[in-house]
């Protein structure tokens, strides 16, 4: 099914594809069965799984309300993997957990386990137990567990390790994330673009945040949200130069190659490198990119590392479309994605 058969399975409430996918909603970053009761999001802020774990590996949590975990999955191949990712989720030593050995008791060869998995999960077993340690020390970090705690209650056994991932997962080291981004300088400001309001952010590591929006205030937010503890001021000043060169590169092919400070699963950084290599004025199918990667199979975790972009233009992810030509997905609207490529092709 493409995404538009599973977009009307949602908006029919349809609960025979319950066990068949779930779908997300990025502005509350919460996953769903088709047959959730709740009211319906916009189009553009929907994005769909085959697995309630991919949803979470993605960042988002389980509804409350249709509680979709609950779920049985139907496809054979789709409950092989939920089991292997349920089996890495309460493994208590998952660094030393064999592709083998999980192969063994899911019940399939180690080949068969890999290749399937990645094709549903667009990361690999090894990849998807970093990606929920991470996201489990995140949780407990927020809820007022201490670092130290965190670490080793995620399930890291050496905290030297953690230091050395931290800057791709978290973009700043544990102990700086734990304080809420306290002690990490972030600078912004909005300007106004073709596109309607647009905010830049950076760290003295590089640029952090580029979005864009309707109002200053919603831009705001969405920017302290993720780090309610770091110093966060305006500083137009600062920022004019990299402004500069965002408007530039919006209006014309001028270049674009500002230092970034994101934080990313290797696969997403994968993803972002291809779309920064795309042309101006041209655009790449979702599966484009996955085949250009080696991975054919992963054009829904394309899909996700698209959706997933924190900086904007920067990575332009406005250049992945779907394989009918069709928009797809754009985390800042779908009307500003036909905007800002009507505006390259111009060009």
């Amino acid at each position: 099914m493409n995404n538009e058969q599973l977009w009307q399975a949602v908006v029919a409430r349809d609960a025979r594809f319950d066990g068949r996918f779930v779908f997300a909603v990025s502005s509350t970053k919460i996953y769903c069965r088709p047959s959730c009761p709740s009211r319906r999001p916009q189009r553009e802020r929907v994005s769909f799984f085959k697995l309630p774990e991919a949803a979470e590996e993605a960042g988002f949590r389980a509804c409350l309300r249709c509680r979709p975990r609950n779920n049985e999955v139907v496809d054979p191949h789709l409950e092989m993997v939920q089991r292997a990712c349920r089996l890495l989720d309460t493994a208590t030593d998952g660094d030393t957990l064999k592709l083998a050995e999980l192969a063994s008791q899911v019940g399939v060869s180690a080949f068969h386990l890999q290749r399937t998995f990645k094709r549903v999960m667009g990361i690999s077993p090894r990849q998807y137990v970093t990606a929920r340690r991470f996201g489990n020390f995140k949780q407990l970090v927020r809820e007022g567990e201490s670092v130290t705690n965190a670490l080793y209650d995620s399930g890291f056994n050496s905290s030297s390790r953690v230091y050395e991932q931290a800057p791709e997962q978290l973009g700043m080291t544990p102990a700086a994330y734990g304080r809420g981004g306290r002690g990490v300088q972030i600078d912004y400001t909005i300007v106004a673009s073709p596109l309607g309001r647009l905010l830049v952010a950076v760290t003295e590591r590089g640029v952090c945040a580029v979005q864009m929006g309707d109002t200053d205030a919603a831009l705001e937010k969405e920017l302290r949200a993720e780090f309610p503890e770091a110093k966060i001021q305006r500083a137009d000043s600062r920022l004019k130069d990299s402004v500069r060169q965002i408007l530039n590169h919006l209006n014309s092919n001028a270049r674009l190659d500002l230092p970034l400070d994101i934080r990313a699963t290797a696969f997403q950084r994968q993803v972002w490198e291809q779309l920064r290599a795309i042309p101006y004025g041209q655009t790449l199918s979702y599966g484009d990119v996955a085949k250009a990667l080696g991975k054919p199979g992963a054009v829904r975790a394309v899909g996700r590392a698209c959706a997933t972009n924190p900086v904007a233009l920067v990575i332009p992810c406005h250049r992945v479309v779907r394989e009918d030509k069709g928009l797809g997905g754009y985390r800042w609207g779908l009307e500003r994605k036909k905007k800002l490529l009507d505006l390259e092709q111009r060009k």
